[in-house]
């Protein structure tokens, strides 16, 4: 065997499908849209331009399918959750352990990351935030609507209107540190003992709204 041919043959393989969309979402995190070019990405993911371009013609396609990507991965991240929600026992239980979820799902390092990415870009790329929100945000708003519908029908809560009653607690349990880690990123992280005590008073206020009605 030649050199040149062990050469070849011992060459690492190049990056595609979820991996090389994982790697070129770094770049954009890490670059911005504007840093980040086709080439740096191809050099990243072992691959040649060329094998890039084949499969996203320009930068715009490869952004809006990290973007797409991102957001089918973590689709359906709340359902399980919504769902063991419905029909739990201990409901109120239930909305803590919920709460924990959200913050642990919505601030964590990852999730803020895509998120200042698609803001930073939704002038330019309009339909790729609309997408973003409908199938990230509204999705799992719409899932805890509908768990909220049925502990209403079942008299747990009266969480009415249901898409209301979702929206107002999912911010109760996330605005402030949401605001907080947006502005100043990691200068200020919360610790768990903040955090826990921002999804106690959630709930909490949450209750006193949307809780289950006196009885007579």
């Amino acid at each position: 065997m030649g050199t040149s041919e062990a050469r070849r043959l011992g060459r690492p393989r190049g990056t595609a499908g979820a991996a090389l969309l994982d790697i070129a979402r770094g770049q954009f995190l890490s670059r911005g849209f504007a840093g980040t070019t086709m080439d740096s990405v191809a050099s990243a993911a072992h691959i040649s331009k060329a094998s890039l371009y084949r499969d996203y013609p320009s930068k715009n396609e490869l952004f809006a399918a990290v973007v797409s990507d991102w957001v089918d991965r973590g689709r359906d991240a709340m359902k399980p959750h919504t769902d063991a929600l419905s029909v739990a026992d201990d409901p109120i239980a239930q909305l803590r352990q919920l709460a924990g979820v959200l913050q642990r799902g919505v601030l964590s390092p990852a999730v803020l990351q895509m998120r200042t990415l698609v803001a930073a870009e939704a002038a330019r790329f309009p339909a790729i935030a609309s997408d973003y929100v409908a199938r990230s945000w509204e999705r799992n708003i719409t899932a805890l609507a509908n768990a909220f519908a049925v502990l209403s029908k079942r008299g747990v809560l009266h969480a009415e209107p249901a898409h209301t009653a979702a929206e107002q607690f999912t911010w109760l349990v996330i605005a402030v540190p949401l605001n907080r880690l947006t502005l100043e990123a990691s200068t200020r992280p919360y610790d768990e003992a903040e955090l826990d005590r921002i999804a106690d008073e959630a709930v909490s206020t949450f209750l006193a709204r949307f809780g289950p009605p006196p009885l007579h």
